[in-house]
């Protein structure tokens, strides 16, 4: 008894979850199309070194990758050649160079609309609400030190984890800065920035707007330590996303105003 043949399996387009996610999709066509471009035609056909057949192997597999394997951008490209034109016997070298360069340039157009196609998908998902919060961290350029301790646990969903690794990296920036290593909390942060004899100095100290600004500061270090650094040693209490980017954005602010600062004299 003969067998039915299998139903042909129902197309399924990929579902978009965030701009971020489609991003990450057209780096990967992007580098596809790099590679296409850095192909040297002539040199993997008249060699026959094979490049080609990977390039093209490469394609089909990110375009799977990215859509998916039911996708109905798979099944129209899923089988792409590098090769445009008509095939016949006792091609001339000539001719096969020709017909494999086309097939590179439509390679590419394709994958430039596929990617024109997804930027289109970003735009509907953006909707122009504000991105989420986590966005804006690979946008704040957070200082080395805070960035190095705080990034990852942030990334990872642990955000007021990552403002209190914050708070204590720049504790011990201050303390690296100032050499005061024998003090710690606010009465560091009082000695350090003292308004009348200071540690480092965030200016000349010459005039009244000068020490309003270093006691200004000073009281902005003491209530990291307060506000933050001491409470999170504890239970440090929970909030919005945003509200812990905004955390590390001043924590960040601050380190980089210790790293400007100026060592005075005889400190």
């Amino acid at each position: 008894m003969a067998r039915r043949p299998a139903p042909p399996l129902e197309l399924e387009s990929k579902q978009w979850t965030s701009p971020d996610e489609i991003d990450r999709a057209v780096a990967k066509l992007k580098r596809r199309i790099a590679d296409l471009e850095a192909l040297n035609i002539q040199e993997t056909v008249l060699g026959d070194t094979g490049a080609d057949d990977v390039a093209q192997s490469n394609v089909r597999e990110t375009i799977r990758d990215v859509f998916g394997q039911n996708s109905p951008e798979f099944k129209e490209h899923g089988h792409l050649r590098l090769w445009a034109g008509p095939l016949f016997v006792d091609m001339s070298q000539h001719q096969v160079l020709e017909g494999t360069e086309r097939g590179r340039r439509q390679a590419v157009g394709i994958l430039n609309g596929l990617i024109g196609r997804l930027l289109e998908k970003r735009e509907e998902l953006a909707g122009g609400a504000a991105p989420a919060p986590r966005a804006f961290l690979e946008y704040l350029n957070l200082h080395p030190r805070i960035a190095d301790v705080a990034a990852d646990l942030f990334r990872d969903g642990y955000h007021w984890e990552a403002v209190f690794a914050a708070s204590k990296a720049l504790v011990n920036y201050v303390k690296e800065r100032s050499g005061q290593h024998q003090l710690d909390g606010a009465p560091l942060m009082r000695t350090v920035f003292s308004r009348n004899n200071p540690v480092l100095a965030f200016s000349d100290l010459v005039d009244q707007t000068d020490a309003d600004e270093q006691e200004g500061m000073m009281h902005l270090y003491e209530g990291v330590v307060l506000g933050i650094r001491n409470p999170g040693g504890h239970a440090f209490p929970e909030g919005p996303e945003q509200r812990a980017v905004e955390y590390l954005s001043l924590i960040s602010l601050l380190a980089y105003r210790v790293q400007e600062a100026k060592r005075r004299r005889g400190s």
